[in-house]
């Protein structure tokens, strides 16, 4: 039994892990169960507003526990850098697009975009980032899922909207793209990827799923995630972190952004990939020697 959340995203995704499981396994029988989380049921108010911890994954990760899943399928940049005890990833399939991409009915790029635009967004990651580069945009609330977006932007809500590109990839979606490169925006930690969560111990369904992890994807969200663990900071705070490998070496960015995009703190890291987590945590204390930790405690007073 498989388990996800209920919009049409995290089905395509989930659809995606199950036909890879079937090739492996041809004759073995699989079933979905969707859930609703907290994430979903309140989108009233900005995600910062409303707690930080497992927005998206909560009641997912409350079925696998019970046993009434065997596996979940995340957005990995939805889970938690702390699992719950009893829990881990199984597997991380090969990561999609990590990029974030503007998108508007008019294809504006960032630079061309007019003074004092109107760009929706949910994350503070993202604002954060926008606002650093283009001080004199204004930055909206926009919640709710893929659909609900896109149609707030077709009825000229927002003059531009910033999403993930593997969502918009995942589903297909013909639309005017822009893709933000990575040194101006940084993604999310473990953005474009899925995260196959399973219960500790479980090995049976541990083998089952290991046949579609791809070592590097896996190896680069995992030091993506220790270094957002290094520096407190969860998936709703302005922190950019990104991962990549290259031949034998992984190499890191990272960064943190005051809500105004007044105040950048970038570094970035390189080495063999054996070293990755050594390299993260190295990174992470750099950074909040730096004056990150400033950044963080001040949002979280705010908060």
């Amino acid at each position: 039994m498989l388990g996800c959340r209920k919009s049409r995203l995290a089905l395509a995704q989930a659809k995606l892990v199950e036909d890879s499981l079937r090739l492996f396994y041809p004759r073995l029988e699989f079933e979905l169960k969707t859930l609703i989380t907290t994430g979903d049921k309140i989108l009233d108010k900005a995600l910062n507003k409303i707690g930080d911890q497992g927005l998206f994954t909560k009641e997912i990760e409350e079925a696998l526990l019970g046993g009434k899943i065997d596996l979940a399928i995340h957005s990995l940049k939805d889970l938690p850098v702390e699992l719950p005890k009893g829990l881990e990833i199984g597997a991380v399939p090969k990561r999609e697009d990590p990029r974030d991409v503007l998108v508007s009915l008019n294809g504006f790029s960032l630079e061309s975009l007019p003074k004092g635009a109107n760009i929706g967004t949910s994350s503070l990651r993202r604002s954060a980032q926008l606002l650093n580069i283009r001080p004199d945009l204004n930055i909206l609330s926009l919640r709710g899922n893929l659909d609900t977006r896109i149609k707030k932007l077709e009825l000229g809500s927002y003059d531009a909207i910033v999403l993930a590109y593997a969502g918009i990839k995942r589903l297909g979606l013909d639309l005017k793209i822009t893709p933000l490169a990575i040194e101006k925006v940084l993604p999310q930690a473990g953005q474009g990827a899925l995260g196959i969560e399973i219960r500790s111990g479980d090995l049976a369904t541990g083998d089952l799923v290991r046949v579609i992890d791809d070592y590097d994807s896996h190896l680069c969200v995992d030091a993506e995630r220790a270094v957002l663990l290094g520096l407190g900071g969860g998936c709703s705070t302005p922190i950019g972190v990104y991962a990549r490998v290259d031949n034998q070496q992984i190499i890191l960015k990272a960064g943190v952004f005051s809500l105004d995009g007044k105040v950048a703190i970038r570094d970035e890291a390189a080495g063999r990939k054996e070293d990755a987590q050594r390299l993260a945590q190295g990174l992470a204390e750099r950074m909040l020697k730096k004056g990150t930790q400033e950044i963080i405690e001040n949002l979280k007073e705010k908060g």
